[in-house]
């Protein structure tokens, strides 16, 4: 089988409504738009979000707060994730993210002291809590911040 062999399954498949084109079709002259008024013309019809001129959604709903866009996010990943590891690994971020442990890298990887570490392994990573090192490294393991 070739790529250009390739057909879509019996009835999966329909053809496109064709507007405007007679009146035999069911859909010719005004093309199921109507008579007259905005929406009949092209380019008629009003914004995403508009209301009639009554205040929108949007503007109603009371804004709090502000987004700081210096701020550091981190991926955080906790000490009992890195058990699925062998023994004696380096887990470096990149190896967190091919295996799909952390989905986004955002601005680092902070490890977290939840759970009990088994295994001794060295790990890098941008941020560590106090209680992380000190699992790690009671297991016998080593704490690299990049």
């Amino acid at each position: 089988m070739k790529l250009h062999e390739l057909k879509p399954n019996p009835g999966t498949t329909k053809n496109r409504k064709r507007l405007g084109r007679g009146t035999a079709t069911g859909q010719g002259k005004t093309a199921g738009r109507g008579q007259d008024g905005q929406n009949s013309r092209s380019g008629g019809g009003t914004r995403p979000g508009f209301e009639g001129g009554q205040m929108p959604l949007y503007r109603r709903v009371p804004k709090r707060g502000f987004t700081n866009i210096f701020t550091t996010r981190y991926s955080e990943i906790n000490i009992d994730t890195l058990n699925r590891f062998e023994e004696g690994t380096e887990v470096s971020p990149e190896m967190l993210k091919e295996l799909g442990i952390v989905k986004k890298q955002y601005d680092g990887v902070k490890v977290l002291g939840r759970g009990e570490l088994e295994k001794k392994l060295t790990v890098k990573a941008h941020k560590f809590s106090k209680s992380a090192i000190e699992k790690i490294e009671a297991a016998g393991g080593k704490v690299e911040v990049i």
